[in-house]
């Protein structure tokens, strides 16, 4: 056993370094010296905690041990649940996930380990340790990739979320890569799949999608709606339960086609959209949380519906929405950003409501450039309303302000690799680049190529010209 025999020698050297004996050091290692006297004369194999007692006693760090003790008693001797479970989830908290990595992959060459291994990333996976959890995830789905099951739906499901992040391109493959596992996993499931698989196409703005799931969560929600209050219907015990209200997902799906007809331009059908979604009559439970989201999408939806008679041309509303706005700084960064939208369409002046906004759109534009966006915020949406603001600003013919803001969107369109987003920002800047000095020009070469602005230009954003 060449691992366990590298670790007694280790052993035996600080010893006979130190001077010290095996029932001295066993006292200072917590350990019973005749355990200690046997696993150092091989009769034993060393335990998990007792192997940690002794990395501490010696004054190694926290698992400096582990890729030894993985060799000798998980891949070269038995993979005995018993150690391999306690050692994954050691491995994930020291963040040795290479440890996490080979453990993982030897003992997957036995399907019988498949529940155990999904198990514990789906502990990772709840307690935040994600790249942990992902390795496991990862090695399940690649052992069961012949079995079609619902656990290597659910793996597929967990890569899914844990892969979204910023960088848009990551976003679409994960999201390609996901759909097609979509109808094995449980029907409850699915509804909870399907609305962050749409959400996550919304963020890509690929509306064709984003129509075609949520229609899809519409219709499956609907029909478990019905067989839920069947007046026959007999509730087992312990059946399954979505993340949210089952009405939630009806509701939701109706929200979602709304928006995608406000974008695409058909404003009559979301508006009918939107106002169907706020009667929410016919939702048959009761509690303290089917008022919270029924509250909640009404909200919404009178939200959305200003916004959607706002992007169609009616400006009677702008004040109303402006409001609102006020009232839920949740909403800031997307109010915003319509609002400028409608202004930049229509070719309507703001410069009132920007002033107005003028301390949050500092504070939002420097987060961006600092990196300290909020990821609940959606990074995307900041940066597009930087574009918007720019396209304001130059057409109001005030170019400082405009190219600062154009800028600070090309760059994040750069970060998260928003191609559509970055042929943007090159057309509005190439329709202006005679009002833009040297310093900025080379400044936008910079950005394009993925590096930082050289200076700040330290300008003040103002409105009223």
């Amino acid at each position: 056993m060449e691992a366990a025999l590298t670790i007694v020698t280790e052993l035996e050297e600080y010893l006979k370094k130190e001077s010290l004996t095996i029932s001295q050091f066993a006292k200072y290692a917590s350990l019973h010296s005749g355990t200690l006297s046997n696993i150092m004369r091989g009769r034993r194999p060393i335990a998990m905690q007792q192997l940690d007692r002794i990395t501490e006693a010696m004054g190694y760090p926290e698992g400096f041990f582990y890729e030894l003790f993985i060799n000798n008693y998980v891949i070269e001797g038995s993979a005995d649940w018993r150690r391999v479970g306690p050692l994954l989830v050691r491995c994930a908290e020291l963040g040795k996930l290479e440890c996490v990595r080979k453990i993982a992959q030897h003992i997957m060459d036995n399907l019988i380990y498949s529940p155990l291994l999904f198990d514990t990333a789906e502990e990772m996976f709840a307690s935040g340790q994600l790249e942990a959890a992902a390795i496991l995830y990862d090695c399940v789905a690649e052992g069961e990739r012949f079995q079609h099951s619902e656990r290597l739906a659910q793996c597929q499901f967990r890569l899914f979320t844990i892969a979204l992040g910023d960088d848009q391109d990551q976003n679409l493959w994960a999201a390609n890569r996901f759909e097609p596992f979509v109808e094995r996993l449980d029907e409850v499931d699915q509804l909870d799949a399907l609305k962050e698989l749409a959400n996550t196409y919304r963020s890509l703005q690929r509306w064709d999608k984003v129509d075609e799931l949520a229609e899809k969560m519409g219709h499956k929600a609907r029909i478990q709606y019905e067989m839920m209050h069947r007046p026959q219907r007999k509730v087992k015990e312990a059946e399954k339960q979505p993340s949210r209200p089952m009405f939630f997902y009806i509701a939701y799906s109706d929200l979602l086609r709304g928006s995608v007809c406000g974008e695409l331009g058909n404003y009559e059908k979301a508006l009918n959209y939107l106002y169907s979604n706020a009667q929410l009559e016919w939702v048959k439970e009761q509690g303290e949380e089917i008022e919270h989201w029924k509250n909640l999408f009404r909200e919404w939806s009178e939200a959305n519906v200003l916004l959607t008679r706002m992007l169609s041309g009616d400006f009677s509303v702008i004040k109303t929405y402006t409001d609102y706005i006020h009232g839920h700084k949740e909403e800031l960064v997307i109010g915003l950003l319509y609002i400028l939208k409608t202004s930049n369409k229509y070719n309507f002046n703001i410069d009132s409501i920007l002033e107005d906004f003028q301390e949050d759109i500092v504070r939002i534009s420097n987060e961006l450039m600092q990196g300290r966006y909020s990821r609940k915020l959606a990074v995307d949406r900041q940066a597009k309303l930087n574009y918007e603001l720019a396209y304001y600003s130059m057409n109001q013919r005030n170019y400082e302000v405009g190219f600062n803001f154009l800028l600070n969107s090309l760059k994040i369109f750069v970060q998260i690799n928003n191609e559509k987003g970055i042929i943007e920002c090159v057309k509005l800047f190439e329709r202006n680049r005679m009002a833009a000095n040297v310093k900025l020009q080379k400044n936008y070469q910079t950005v394009l190529l993925g590096g930082d602005i050289l200076e700040e230009n330290g300008s003040n954003y103002t409105y009223n010209n």
